[in-house]
């Protein structure tokens, strides 16, 4: 499937400075540094971003840097969900203002409600906007699944094109994709080959903050018909993978690290995230390397 998103998407972190104020030129370094590395699109403000911690007018104002980082080189999808379907609305209209050429929409979180309501912001933020959507679905922090048979009924709204699956429910992402025109994306490195093997368009990856060239050298080797290749590149990530994203801290948080680390635009987390350890900061650095160097 097409995508007007791209295919290697990062979830870039948001660049703070040292004294914890949102950081345009390093957002800018850091999104030019990752289109000339195999990124063809970003997403800002997803959770890797820190979007619970960035206002509304940083959240525009990161738009509109990156925009002017990456010219047309890459897609700029902005993340605007939030919990309450009035404030998701106004931040993408916002984001359309601002030079995004789509829109994250999480499922919203706390209030858990029901699937009716679900679907209903969803087409009401879809509405509010002329740019295309990328629903999100991450139920371990939302609390709430985006389930297969109110996707099946989403997938018709014309700006509804596409989900950051983070699911787990691989049978439920084959399900959609079998009967409909929406394209996955792989929100979870780990799935990033799985999901791309049985027809999703690629990954929305927090990992390709900090190498973003062997992620997409793995989706490259399976376009080329190496499968065993690409499956070989895929095993030589989960290491950091895994020390990366479930080792128990915050995906934000060990990616600013490695990043910090790599003398990359990153700077602090903002609280209640904090900085992880000096053995954990150090181990990240080590599986890094050692990727690298294989």
């Amino acid at each position: 499937m097409t995508s007007p998103f791209g295919r290697t998407l990062c979830a870039m972190i948001t660049p703070f400075t040292d004294s914890g104020t949102l950081d345009l030129d390093g957002a800018q370094r850091l999104a030019a540094h990752l289109v000339a590395n195999g990124c063809d699109g970003v997403v800002l403000s997803g959770t890797t971003g820190e979007s619970p911690t960035t206002t509304d007018a940083e959240k525009s104002a990161l738009i509109t840097a990156v925009r002017e980082a990456v010219g047309d080189r890459a897609s700029i999808v902005a993340g605007v969900g939030t919990s309450d379907t009035r404030h998701t609305t106004k931040l993408g209209r916002e984001a359309e203002k601002a030079g995004a050429d789509g829109l994250l929409v999480v499922a919203p979180y706390y209030s858990r409600p029901p699937q009716d309501a679900i679907e209903a912001h969803f087409r009401e933020v879809a509405d509010s906007t002329g740019l295309p959507l990328m629903l999100y679905d991450i139920p371990v922090r939302t609390g709430v699944r985006v389930e297969a048979e109110t996707l099946l009924r989403l997938a018709a709204h014309p700006r509804i094109t596409a989900v950051k699956d983070c699911s787990g429910d691989f049978l439920a992402a084959q399900k959609v994709l079998a009967r409909t025109d929406l394209v996955y994306y792989a929100g979870c490195d780990e799935h990033n080959l799985a999901l791309y093997a049985v027809g999703g368009t690629g990954y929305v990856s927090t990992v390709a903050n900090v190498i973003p060239a062997p992620l997409r050298a793995v989706l490259d080797a399976f376009d080329s018909g190496d499968t065993a290749q690409a499956a070989r590149l895929q095993q030589r990530a989960t290491p950091l993978v895994e020390a990366m994203m479930a080792a128990g801290l915050p995906g934000a948080v060990t990616t600013k690290a490695l990043l910090n680390a790599l003398s990359l635009p990153a700077g602090p987390v903002r609280a209640p995230l904090r900085a992880p350890d000096r053995g954990t900061a150090a181990g990240l650095a080590a599986l890094h390397a050692k990727l690298l160097a294989s």
